[in-house]
This record gives C-alpha cells, structure tokens and sequence, in this order.
C-alpha cells in the first residue's frame, strides 16, 4: 500500500515537471514568434485589383491582372497579408484614362504608397507600372445549342422522331467583345448504349474558358427523345420520267421500283405509296447509254434508310 502511494506522489511530481517544460516552451516559442513579426522584413507580393467606380455604361473584363509589388514592413503587417488576399484599388473615374477599347492606369510608386498603405509600410518597388484593363458594353445574344451525343440503340429500336434538347438555344449576356465570339454551345460529349426506351437525360453545357465576364441563360440542357420498335416496309413506287425533249416518246422499264424503308411499328401502317415519288432527270441520261438513274424527291418524315432497290432505268427513244 505505501509502494503505491509513494508511485502515485512520484508520478504527479513527473507530470508536473512536464507540465512546467511544456508550458515554458510554450512561452519561449510565443516570444519567438513575437520578436520574429516585430523586426523589418522586405518581400514581393501580388497584389490583385480591387475595381472601384466603374462607369455604368462600360463592363471592365476580368483579366488576370495582378501587380507585384516589393514592400518594407514589420512581420505582423506580412502576416496580415499572408492570412487575407492583399489587393490594390483602382478608381475607375480618378486613376485611370479611357482609350479606344481600354483603360489605362499609369500611377507612380509615391502615389500609391500615399494612398494605399500606412505609415509602417514602404513600398519599395512596384511591376508593371502601368496596366491595362479591356473592357466592352453589354450585349444580348441567343444562341443554338449543338448535341454532342452518341445513342446505341438495342437492335430493332430507334429513335421515332428528331433528337432534341430542352432548351434548343442559351442567352448569353456579357462584354460585346466576348459575346460576339460565341455562335453556338456544345454539349458534352455522351455516349448511351442499348437504348430501347423514351431518353430523357441532363448534359452539360461545354462553357467558354474564363467565363467570370459572362452570364449563361443555362449550364445545362435536357435531351430528350421518343425511342419505339421499329420494323422494315417495301413499296413499289412508280417511275416519272422528267426533263425529257418534247418531241420525244421514252419507253422504259422498269416502270415501278421497290423502295425499302425503315419505320417505327405505330407509324407502320400509315405510310402508302403515294407518299414516296421516284423521278429519272433524262438531262442525267449516262452518255453514250440508255440508261437513266432514279432518284427519290419526296418520302414520308417518319421513315429512315430509304432505299431504291433498283438502280437502273432502261429507254428507248421511239421515233
């Protein structure tokens, strides 16, 4: 019993020992620090731009324009500067002068000592000197969006009718500059496989790099499409014969042509031959041969890989 509380009492004395040591490297690590942020220190900082009074009628883009900048200061101004994201204000109606396209902001390094920093700090140096800022007026544009998409369908599917997105066009609104460069916005790319029912899927929008100048109706669009089963239809369509010389009797064969088509199984049966025309130009009679090609002007919308089984139309000219 007396063992234990003699190794009780040493132990507490250990642990305060090294509570002290603990406590007195605590100590002399603060008065390390605190000495260290007292002395004078020189160092280059980027400073970014603060945009202040910018006329209403003009939009100044967001380059990445950044000043560096050497200054003289103790270490506590450098911590301040270290913890928040050191920034340089502009006036956009006192320190700068409008040119064709830019503003022009062209100060000495006494001026913005004066202006921008206390007492404790000196600026030392300061690159560039001069900086330029674009800038546009607002503009409006509607633009199409393009469909970057790849739709595998399970065999005997398809798609009834068009692919199309929701919406089918952006607004975009920014600097004019900007805006005018923009004639459409592509998705990103999709691939979907063993497709056998209605799509209806979320894609992004591929937005422009640096888009911070510029305002996007929508980042994404919706595809959607109608998928059913679809089968194969045969017709056989008449042959017109066109363009031929008025004072020319054609006889030629064959008079009718099989005409293949592929065909969603609901719209099947209201497809008849006399949505389909077959024509043979006899200006594109083959030389020297009398042989005409035909060629298919008018089809149903519903239906798809339409194809003229015959190639060849044979004539005579009677006399």
């Amino acid at each position: 019993m007396i063992k234990k509380i003699k190794s009780e009492i040493l132990t507490s004395i250990k642990n305060k020992r090294i509570n002290v040591f603990i406590l007195f490297l605590l100590l002399a690590f603060i008065i390390l620090i605190l000495t260290k942020l007292s002395k004078e220190y020189t160092n280059t900082m980027a400073f970014s731009i603060e945009k202040i009074n910018i006329p209403e009628e003009n939009v100044v883009l967001n380059d990445s324009v950044k000043l560096k900048i050497t200054l003289k200061t103790h270490g506590f101004k450098w911590l301040r500067y270290y913890i928040s994201k050191p920034r340089i204000k502009i006036d956009f109606i006192n320190d700068v002068e409008k040119k064709e396209g830019v503003f022009l902001w062209n100060k000495s390094i006494a001026y913005i000592n004066n202006t921008q920093f206390d007492k404790q700090v000196e600026l030392l140096n300061m690159s560039p000197n001069r900086l330029t800022f674009r800038y546009g007026v607002n503009l409006v544009k509607k633009v199409p969006v393009k469909l970057n998409t790849t739709i595998n369908f399970t065999p005997g599917y398809d798609i009834s009718h068009k692919l199309v997105s929701d919406p089918d066009s952006i607004v975009v609104i920014g600097p004019d500059i900007l805006v005018s460069k923009i004639n459409l916005l592509e998705t990103e790319e999709a691939i979907f496989n063993d497709v056998k029912s209605n799509l209806e899927e979320t894609i992004k929008l591929k937005l422009p790099e640096n888009i911070s100048d510029l305002k996007f109706s929508h980042d994404d669009v919706v595809i959607k499409a109608r998928v059913e089963k679809f089968t194969e239809g045969t017709l056989k369509i008449p042959v017109s014969i066109i363009n031929a010389p008025k004072e020319a009797r054609l006889k030629y064969f064959p008079k009718k042509v099989n005409v293949s088509y592929y065909i969603s199984l609901s719209d099947f049966n209201s497809v008849t031959n006399k949505d389909f025309k077959v024509v043979c130009d006899y200006t594109k009679a083959i030389d020297n041969q009398s042989i005409l090609v035909p060629e298919l002007v008018e089809f149903p919308k519903t239906a798809k890989n339409i194809k003229i089984n015959q190639q060849r139309i044979e004539f005579i000219i009677i006399k």
